[in-house]
This record gives C-alpha cells, sequence and structure tokens, in this order.
C-alpha cells in the first residue's frame, strides 16, 4: 500500500474536485463536498495539514484506491 503524502486541506479538495465531487458548503473548520450519485458526503478539515488516517478514510469513503488519489494531486 503507498505512502500518503501530508498535504492541506485545500488541496486535499483540489484533488476531490478532479475525480467529480462538489464543494457545497464550509462548516467550520471542514469543506463538506458531495458528488452526483453518491450516498456519501466527504467533509474535508480545512487545516494546514490533514492526517495520513483522515486522509486514508476520506479516499474510502469516496471509493477510491489511493493510487487514484495520489495521480490527482
Amino acid at each position: 500500500m503507498p505512502l500518503l503524502p501530508v498535504i492541506s486541506g485545500r488541496k486535499t479538495v483540489r484533488a476531490f474536485e478532479n475525480l467529480g465531487w462538489q464543494v457545497t458548503r464550509p462548516r467550520g473548520s471542514h469543506i463538506i463536498m458531495v458528488k452526483d450519485g453518491e450516498m456519501a458526503t466527504l467533509s474535508i478539515p480545512d487545516h494546514k495539514e490533514v492526517a495520513r488516517g483522515t486522509l486514508r478514510s476520506l479516499i474510502r469513503t469516496a471509493g477510491i484506491t489511493v493510487d487514484e488519489f495520489c495521480e490527482q494531486i
């Protein structure tokens, strides 16, 4: 399993936008994203660094692989 990079919340949002997710609203210190046809929503922390475990959980929730996510960074 490839090692995830430590990236910011904003960079994480851009990567998910490239994968078809859309920002719906900010909520406190998190950015909420949705995708048509998906039941799940993503709540991405708007921090300088997103923890690797949190990032891996977001990737799993989005239904993609780590490699697919890393290609979008």
